[in-house]
């Protein structure tokens, strides 16, 4: 018999994403409401302590799969040994976010699986059918589909920043199993020999509460600095549209929209942005967007919360300014 919640926790040198406590955070409340316990799966090398920072968001059950060949993710490594225990184990529902590896192990395991997936998804809730049901986002954003399972596990992806980070009860305690990660050779096809990671103090694109993006308006790649100057006064990440990193002004890494990262935010200040379709596919789930640009007819108005109408060069340093003056 199918049982538990799973949610594949992602970690990167000992440090636990936030879309992971955020899918524990929301699971724990369908998972009382079940009656099934709630497994927080944590697979690398050198893991033990990461059960203490995973069991005050909600984990019943801590699964530590700890191996040198887990040390870096790769697609095969974590496919064959995830693939396994989910088989030995069959829980109800498998949860993943929806970040660089979620997206490329969650197919990987629904193919081995034989079972359907949903994708970058946006909401979940119980389902007395097919146990959990699913709101995703189609057409650029213009309309969302609701996605079932008639087969277990259910699994699916989450969106970052869909769901709120619940209060972390210290006093929680979990129960620790320690697994033998049973990869196959023919599955290590690729092996990670170095990891090159750019520092920044700036949260990361696709977990950022608040993102500020520029697009044409900015007018060359020099005029970031102005961005980068508000971001760092209020913790942002900086975006950019397609326009901007097709004209060379902006790493890709950047790009916000249906061909760059898909975003949440709690924030989105979105600066000299016309509001392509291609871009608002990228963020138009984002909480409260803000669109600051020249023209009144710019698309980017339809969806923002707060407009405006004016030149961003003499716009956003005042906000700046005034972001310090709050922030002291």
């Amino acid at each position: 018999m199918a049982k538990g919640i799973w949610i594949i926790v992602e970690q990167n040198k000992s440090e636990i994403r936030k879309v992971s406590l955020e899918l524990l955070s929301k699971a724990r409340s369908i998972a009382d409401a079940a009656g099934e316990p709630l497994v927080a799966v944590i697979a690398g090398s050198g893991i033990a302590d990461l059960a203490a920072k995973v069991t005050p968001y909600g984990a019943d059950k801590v699964i530590l799969i700890d191996d040198e060949k887990l040390k870096d993710y790769t697609t095969g490594a974590y496919t064959s040994a995830l693939n396994k225990l989910i088989r030995k184990e069959e829980p109800q529902a498998v949860l993943l976010g929806n970040t660089a590896v979620g997206k490329d192990l969650a197919p990987r395991l629904a193919q081995r699986l034989g079972v359907g997936m949903a994708s970058d998804c946006t909401g979940m809730e119980a389902d007395d059918a097919a146990f959990l049901s699913f709101k995703r986002p189609i057409y650029g954003g213009k309309a969302f589909a609701e996605v079932a399972a008639n087969a277990r596990p259910v699994l699916a992806t989450i969106r970052p920043n869909t769901f709120a980070l619940a209060a972390p009860d210290a006093a929680r305690q979990a129960e620790i199993v320690n697994e033998t990660a049973d990869i196959d050779a023919a599955d290590l096809k690729a092996i990670v020999k170095e990891v090159a990671l750019a520092v920044s103090a700036r949260p990361e694109l696709i977990e950022a509460d608040i993102i500020i993006s520029g697009g044409r308006g900015m007018k060359g790649p020099e005029n970031y600095t102005i961005l980068e100057a508000c971001a760092d006064v209020i913790g942002a990440a900086v975006g950019a549209s397609r326009a901007a990193v097709d004209a060379g002004w902006i790493d890709q890494k950047f790009q916000v929209g249906q061909t760059g990262k898909t975003v949440s935010p709690t924030l989105y200040i979105a600066c000299g942005i016309s509001g392509a379709i291609q871009h608002l596919a990228g963020m138009g789930s984002s909480k409260v967007i803000v669109a600051i640009n020249k023209d009144p007819e710019a698309n980017i108005f339809t969806l923002a919360d707060y407009g405006i109408v004016g030149d961003l060069f003499e716009i956003v340093p005042l906000l700046t300014e005034e972001f310090k003056k709050l922030a002291s």
